[in-house]
């Protein structure tokens, strides 16, 4: 995707110093520590009224795995898993003030699963680690019950030009009308939050998540071809879907110094998690 002209996309916040867990509701507890990692898998419980629904919350990557690495205008450089974990603790005190337990899939820079034989080589996840980590994340929304789910990546290219905001959907479940729902109302609060800010984040559009090039560490992920936190059930690869309507949403490109900025700045993170807050309740507000 290319670039909005320097023009249209005003100035990107400071970015801030590198982010801490600290931000987090302190009321909070873990759902099953015995099959997590320490700080995964977290619930915070509504702060005002209760709606009893649940809405998961999964920043993406994290410990072995810090994702896609890009930097910022003044040169900081930048990799995903320590930017998508404050943008959802933002997002976690915004949803309980809505009414709604909020359940985190990890609340420090660390995986979700619990690393096991053959899961790690040098300190990174194997193939094996990486699907393991990945299926946790479903298995910890399952637990949750979890009403919807929302993961937040940022994206990288081959080009400090290529940029915007892009949300993808799992069209093969059989809720893919309510995951296509959700996906747009995420794509447009989340873009309208940020742009609000005078930003001119380029739309990058929703797509299925067939159609964006997902993770394919092996023979058996290119076959299945899904993102595994949205995608359905694959024997002998993914036994655990998560059973809820999602998302994954990448609203900025990291190796776009610009839209990094954005990414690293308290204002940003703030901006995404208000726009994820707003899309999540008028979602399960309309499906009610």
């Amino acid at each position: 995707m290319a670039s909005a002209p320097p023009a249209a996309r005003g100035t990107p916040p400071p970015a801030g110093p590198p982010p801490s867990s600290a931000k987090a509701a302190a009321t909070a507890g873990p759902i099953d520590p015995a099959r997590f990692g320490p700080g995964a898998c977290v619930a915070f419980p509504p702060t005002t009224g209760d709606r009893h629904l649940t809405v998961f919350l999964d920043p993406g990557h994290g410990g072995p795995d810090p994702g896609a690495l890009g930097g910022t205008q003044s040169g900081r450089v930048l990799d995903e898993a320590e930017l998508t974990l404050p943008t959802v603790l933002d997002a976690v005190p915004l949803l309980q003030q809505r009414g709604y337990q909020v359940v985190v899939s990890r609340t420090a820079d660390s995986g979700v699963a619990r690393a096991g034989p053959g899961d790690l080589s040098n300190g990174a996840y194997t193939v094996q680690g990486a699907l393991n980590d990945w299926t946790a994340r479903a298995v910890c929304a399952n637990l949750a019950r979890a009403a919807v789910l929302v993961s937040v990546h940022f994206n990288a290219g081959s080009s400090p030009l290529n940029a915007g905001m892009l949300t993808a959907y799992d069209d093969l479940r059989s809720f893919s009308a309510q995951n296509l729902r959700l996906a747009s109302l995420l794509h447009a609060d989340v873009l309208a939050s940020m742009n609000g800010k005078g930003w001119g984040i380029p739309d990058g559009g929703v797509k299925t998540d067939g159609s964006v090039g997902a993770p394919a560490l092996d023979a058996a992920g290119r076959a299945y071809g899904r993102l595994v936190i949205l995608g359905p059930a694959a024997p002998g690869y993914l036994l655990t879907p998560s059973d809820m309507p999602g998302a994954v949403i990448e609203p900025l490109f990291l190796t776009d110094p610009f839209e990094g900025s954005i990414a690293a700045s308290a204002e940003g993170q703030q901006a995404m998690a208000a726009g994820i807050a707003e899309a999540v309740d008028t979602f399960l507000t309309a499906s009610r």
